[in-house]
């Protein structure tokens, strides 16, 4: 073979490859337009919106167990069991929100709630009954707990004056009280306590001891 014949064959060569190159890189920039095209579509698909004032989620036997609703009050969002009771209810309204756990048998055990007064978190017993509360306001936070019959028994508070912590007997009178407090004499004599104060009460709420004196 002469030179101009191996000449002749390698251009031949390189000719055939700058066409397969062409139709490479043709391929390569037609899957990008589609794979472009294709997440153009999925993003237009979930920018979609649905509008509608409910929605009713069903289960295998047709039993409603979610529900999404607005109403004039604010927008609800229930959970229900099988049977069809609410379990949890999250709803809104111009006030604040609220938080509602019911138990198996349907009775509300938790409530958790902000409004325009603070946040609060109460727990009820089976016989919805209120047992403890946890409470933030303008007064500062607050933990109350309860006895059976719904009596308060422990409180305690943190004021901008300072902490206390009451102990009360099965009829709700407070008996003994630590940190700072305020009382006032027959006279009208206001006494204040430091916080490292602790009090004794009677059943008619008298101070029958007291530490330091």
């Amino acid at each position: 073979m002469t030179i101009e014949e191996r000449v002749e064959n390698m251009e031949m060569g390189l000719a055939c490859a700058k066409r397969r190159n062409r139709l490479l890189l043709a391929g390569v920039l037609l899957s990008f337009v589609l794979l472009a095209a294709a997440m153009t579509a999925g993003i237009a698909s979930r920018e979609d919106i649905v509008n509608a004032k409910q929605f009713n989620l069903l289960d295998d036997n047709g039993k409603t167990r979610a529900v999404l609703v607005v109403d004039e009050d604010g927008p609800l969002l229930s959970l229900n069991d099988e049977n069809g009771k609410p379990h949890a209810i999250l709803n809104a309204n111009k006030d604040g929100s609220a938080l509602d756990l019911f138990d198996k048998n349907g009775k509300l055990r938790v409530i958790l709630a902000v409004d325009v007064n603070g946040s609060t978190l109460f727990l009820a017993d089976e016989n919805k009954k209120l047992r403890a509360s946890l409470a933030e306001d303008v007064d500062g936070p607050r933990l109350c707990l309860r006895d059976e019959n719904g009596k308060l028994r422990v409180a305690l508070t943190a004021t901008v004056d300072g902490p206390m912590l009451d102990l009360s007997d099965k009829n709700g009178n407070t008996r003994a009280r630590l940190g700072i407090n305020k009382t006032t004499t027959p006279g009208g004599k206001v006494i204040t306590y430091p916080e490292s104060s602790l009090l004794l009460f009677d059943a008619n709420d008298k101070v029958i001891w007291e530490a330091p004196r």
